[in-house]
């Protein structure tokens, strides 16, 4: 019973707090373009370890990794991903995936891992562990993010059968650069003058 409250209270704030968010939207869009077990996967080992890094360190490794180099990593791997997917749009779906292939599963776990680090849902995390068991608020917190995560990769690949392939290609090149433009923009708000 000790871990139940927690646990709900976890799942609940982070469920509706990433509910929309850029990360449910990166993993459909990554959906729509690669193979939707991979991305699944690489999403949820990054939530999981992210979530272990906020209840056990929270806000500490955020003040050791400084916002800027955090938000700069994070615009150049949207803006790769979108320029990968735009120069891609007019090639076979089967080529995408054999393109990618084995590098996914890390590329996706990276861009989630580098987009969510220091995220509110993180530091929300970190905040509810330091007065809540940390074993419920890691699992509450990790369900609601498998369940968003699978929500968005799910409508990632039901685009698939209703638009062509070379359509949602141009939809994700053209939403990760938009991701890109906007991390890019948080970027020259964090950098130290």
């Amino acid at each position: 019973m000790e871990l139940l409250a927690p646990l709900i209270k976890s799942f609940l704030l982070v469920f509706i707090a990433e509910f929309g968010d850029k990360s449910q939207l990166v993993c459909m869009t990554l959906a729509a373009r690669y193979r939707s077990a991979v991305v699944l996967i690489g999403a949820i080992l990054a939530f999981a370890a992210l979530n272990l890094l906020g209840v056990t360190v929270g806000v500490l490794v955020a003040q050791w990794v400084p916002d800027w180099i955090v938000l700069a990593i994070v615009t150049l791997l949207f803006l790769l991903f979108g320029i990968q997917a735009l120069r891609s749009a007019d090639e076979d779906e089967d080529d995408g995936d054999s393109k990618v292939g084995r590098h996914l599963l890390v590329s996706v776990f990276l861009l989630i891992f580098l987009a969510e680090f220091g995220d509110k849902t993180q530091l929300a995390v970190a905040g509810l562990a330091s007065v809540e068991s940390a074993v419920g608020v890691w699992f509450g917190s990790t369900l609601a993010l498998i369940g968003t995560t699978l929500l968005g990769v799910l409508a990632g690949r039901t685009l698939l059968q209703r638009l062509s392939m070379t359509w949602v290609q141009r939809g994700s090149g053209t939403a990760f650069i938009l991701f890109a433009l906007l991390a890019g923009y948080e970027l020259m708000g964090a950098l130290p003058l």
